[in-house]
């Protein structure tokens, strides 16, 4: 199975599901953290550092898809196999 032609399609999955993934779990999070803030005012500054973590890692997580998705189509570590 030498047939790299199907490697610009994975990359697009990689980045494009990554994408997806990440926006809408930060969609669902924000419209949660809008929904408890505007239920109990008092604990938005408890929330508020959770929710700006959360979006972090989120992120970080379509960082390091995209990230793979470059090397792929880039360096093409298959190429060889």
């Amino acid at each position: 199975m030498n047939d790299i032609t199907s490697l610009p399609v994975a990359v697009g999955h990689m980045i494009g599901l990554g994408a997806l993934g990440s926006c809408i779990g930060i969609g669902l999070m924000a419209g949660r953290y809008l929904e408890a803030a505007a239920r109990q005012p008092e604990m938005v500054d408890t929330l508020q550092p959770k929710v700006f973590l959360l979006a972090g890692l989120l992120d970080g997580a379509f960082i390091i898809s995209v990230a793979l998705g470059i090397w792929f189509a880039l360096a093409n570590p298959f190429a060889s196999a």
